[in-house]
């Protein structure tokens, strides 16, 4: 039944009659280039503002023009952040972690129209972006402090609000995501809970 298997690891534990092993090694040595460069290409072209916004039927119509009238996509200071910045992790392994998922979850939902619709997506947004919120708050922000180090905050140029805040934030532990849910996207609708952070958007 598994002859198969046992004949390729034959194969590939046989010496080879026809090529030398300096050829063998040579040859894996720019294949295994080839590999890793078609990776590396893939994974940055999939990780671009015009793939991830404009590609996809749903993220065109629906997400795209929310972050477009954001302070993430046009402010004073003339820096943008785009969806990888603040979706996807800078180290390798949870950056791969992340696409993984978004293959298991985004891709299907796309594919299937399960929020083609401005009702269908509307009737998910809380449960997209609670998934979000999840994960952030899980990796203390990872992404926001790309950009926004707390510690390096000078917290007396800011407003009273947003230095009272961000004080507080230091001493209880809260990470940029208790506070600022709606900053690119618009915050879903729902019920106030007791004790909640109040809610800064950008």
């Amino acid at each position: 039944m598994f002859g198969w298997i046992k004949r390729i690891w034959v194969g590939i534990l046989t010496p080879s009659r026809r090529w030398s092993v300096g050829t063998l090694l040579t040859g894996g040595f720019v294949a295994g280039i080839a590999v890793v460069a078609a990776a590396n290409t893939g994974l940055q072209a999939t990780q671009t503002d015009q793939f991830c916004a404009y590609a996809c039927h749903s993220m065109k119509t629906h997400v795209a023009p929310e972050w477009e009238a954001s302070a993430h996509f046009t402010n004073r200071a003339g820096v943008r952040a785009g969806c990888a910045d603040c979706h996807l992790a800078q180290q390798f392994i949870p950056k791969m972690q992340r696409k993984i998922r978004a293959a298991w979850t985004d891709v299907p939902g796309e594919i299937f129209g399960w929020i083609d619709t401005p009702e269908q997506f509307e009737a998910r947004r809380l449960h997209m972006a609670e998934v979000v919120w999840a994960e952030m708050k899980a990796n203390d922000s990872r992404e926001c402090r790309s950009c926004h180090e707390r510690a390096f905050m000078d917290f007396a140029a800011q407003s009273g609000r947003a230095r009272e805040a961000h004080e507080d934030a230091s001493k209880s532990g809260e990470t940029c995501i208790d506070c600022h849910k709606g900053i690119a996207h618009r915050k879903p609708d729902m019920p106030a809970e007791e004790g909640e952070s109040e809610d800064f958007s950008l």
